[in-house]
């Protein structure tokens, strides 16, 4: 039984390869075009799906689609209708999405993938329970609670389910406009960050802000009821009938106009991003208090693009009302196409679904791999200066020492993750015992906003050492706590002031003995590595123990800001010697920046990527 899985049209297209119960292959499409969170037909990833499955179009039982356009035109004629005359802006926006696109998804995925499968027919599978089917089949449970929370979905925005077995029902949902999501990215929008992408930056912006329009939101923008339920205001968003979330004044409830992108950012900012993480946190607690009274499940799988708030997921734990909590690591429209086929070959075909010990995720090391002879064949042609490690001792060895004395290193190695983590396949390392490691990265390599925190990736045995915390986060989906034992004096509020604030001053503060990766409230974004998971990457951190007492490495996605993780041999090194990276590992090759000779005929990369 082969499976293929695409989402396309919305953003972060996909495909995902199902075959015999296993996992074969997924990918984004952005990757390869090196567009950030594409969302055209996703031509390419259905290209290497089908290679690394040793299929073709005509070969697969089935190809399915990750939402159901019929419904989503029911939503977008029934909200023109009941805008009448303010939805001209909306027809003029939409019309040729819906109607040259998205109800002809049939033969535009039939021209990419070169068929439509043994059946000649595409299946459909609606976008929540997509989301549903990826959080849930792929879990270490038979059985679970699920919730999945998005901007929205045909209609669903937010949905209650349970999975049992191969089954999946849904028990409530509620519909757009009201929408968790959208109204979290109404403050991405407002606060001058782009929607779709810089939710991670308000999340990360809030630990610097205090919650003080916590109130007014919940009096003007949204009634929370106590099993999590919700309405917004609509009075006060745009989306519903123009191209932008909110007006510029945000209904002149909020201290002043919208900040404009690139511009300082003031503690007016950091207040509403404090204030809007706390809102949704208070939210999703609720919603999953409710799930656990309705469903009397003991596990937890949470999926939608909500679910990568990793601040909220750890609060989820904290509370203990669960067992077990598993969350898609392609939590967003990434994963619908891997919902899409696993809900297809459980749901719909009826498949046996085993369930072993640990997740059937691999990892999400689903992506492409380039061999030993690709990448010297490539370096030869550069004719780039080069080591070779022999085993995978040695080049551990060789890496571990580099970080150990303070270089920041470039990691390419096996399978590229899919998903929006780089989770060791390709990774920029740095020693997190540095003070100075987080600034350097954010501002001479990865060239974005200076408060950004980065993920300490650590041990999975050795994870109760530095962070109060027992288990396993090996998506980098949780926060928690550094250990009192390793913090140290650290008060935020003398380096922040009213109005503008240069956050550099703070970064550089020693706030435990791992500052790198210790956010300023002291909490950290989770990876632990497990030597099933990637060996090699396990190695290091290993090795870097042995050479420091240390077992965590800042690791941070292989890219610069606004480029989507670097997929091949030649986006790695083109990011390397764009950047201030001081060594680059290509699987067994080792580069070194000041043996290289520079680009000769590089384009400026600022001008190529659009910045998020």
């Amino acid at each position: 039984m082969r499976i293929l899985g695409i989402s396309a049209l919305y953003h972060d297209s996909a495909a995902a390869l199902f075959c015999d119960g296993q996992i074969v292959a997924a990918a984004q499409e952005e990757r390869f075009t090196r567009r950030k969170h594409d969302l055209s037909i996703p031509k390419q990833a259905i290209r290497y799906c089908l290679f690394a499955g040793k299929t073709t179009g005509a070969d697969l039982d089935a190809v399915v689609y990750y939402d159901n356009p019929l419904l989503t035109l029911d939503r977008w004629l029934k909200n023109c209708a009941a805008l009448g005359q303010e939805s001209v802006s909306v027809v003029q926006r939409s019309f040729d999405s819906i109607f040259a696109n998205k109800l002809w998804i049939h033969k535009l995925i039939e021209n990419a993938v070169g068929g439509l499968g043994k059946h000649g027919k595409l299946l459909v599978c609606e976008h929540h329970v997509s989301h549903a089917a990826s959080a849930f089949y792929p879990s270490p449970f038979t059985r679970a609670a699920i919730i999945t929370i998005d901007g929205v979905g045909e209609w669903a925005t937010t949905t209650i389910g349970r999975g049992c077995g191969n089954s999946i029902d849904i028990i409530k949902q509620i519909n757009y406009p009201h929408s968790l999501g959208l109204l979290y990215s109404a403050f991405t929008y407002f606060c001058g960050f782009k929607v779709n992408s810089g939710e991670y930056k308000l999340m990360g912006l809030a630990p610097y802000g205090e919650p003080k329009y916590y109130q007014k939101i919940k009096d003007c923008l949204i009634d929370v009821k106590e099993d999590g339920s919700y309405r917004l205001n609509m009075d006060y968003f745009l989306y519903q009938r123009d191209g932008v979330m909110v007006d510029d004044e945000f209904g002149g409830i909020f201290d002043g106009p919208r900040r404009r992108p690139e511009t300082v950012i003031t503690r007016r900012e950091m207040d509403l991003a404090a204030s809007i993480q706390k809102v949704t946190e208070e939210v999703i607690l609720k919603m999953v208090a409710y799930t656990r009274r309705v469903t009397d499940e003991k596990n937890l799988c949470l999926s939608g693009g909500v679910a990568l708030n990793c601040v909220a997921n750890g609060k989820i734990c904290d509370n203990r009302l669960y067992d077990n909590i598993w969350v898609q690591p392609a939590a967003g429209d990434a994963g619908g196409a891997l919902g899409a086929a696993l809900q297809a070959a459980y749901g719909f075909f009826k498949q046996e679904r085993k369930v072993p010990a640990r997740d059937t995720q691999k990892g999400s090391f689903l992506g492409p791999s380039y061999s030993a002879d690709q990448i010297l064949n490539f370096l030869s042609r550069q004719n780039a200066s080069f080591s070779v490690a022999h085993t995978s001792a040695e080049l551990s060895v060789q890496a571990a020492k580099m970080l150990a004395d303070g270089k920041v290193v470039g990691f390419f190695s096996g399978r590229m993750e899919f998903g929006p983590r780089a989770l060791g396949a390709r990774s920029i390392l740095g020693n997190p015992m540095l003070a100075d490691t987080q600034q350097k990265l954010n501002l001479k390599i990865k060239f974005r906003e200076s408060f950004r925190p980065f993920a300490p990736a650590v041990l999975s045995e050795k994870v109760g050492d530095y962070f109060e915390f027992n288990g396993e986060s090996p998506y980098m989906l949780l926060t928690a706590p550094v250990n009192t034992d390793l913090r140290r004096d650290f008060d935020l509020r003398k380096y922040i002031s009213d109005s503008d604030t240069d956050m550099l001053p703070a970064l550089n503060e020693m706030r435990s003995t791992i500052p790198a990766v210790t956010h300023v409230d002291y909490s950290a974004r989770l990876q632990t590595v497990n030597e099933l998971d990637h060996p090699l990457f396990h190695q290091v951190l290993s090795e870097f123990e042995r050479i420091t007492g240390c077992a965590v490495l800042v690791n941070t996605s292989f890219n610069v800001r606004g480029e989507p993780i670097v997929c091949t041999p030649e986006d790695a090194y083109l990011c390397f010697m764009r950047t201030d990276m001081d060594a680059l590992i290509l699987e067994n090759f080792v580069l070194l920046k000041e043996e290289q000779k520079p680009l000769s005929d590089d384009v400026n990369w600022k001008e190529v990527y659009e910045l998020d």
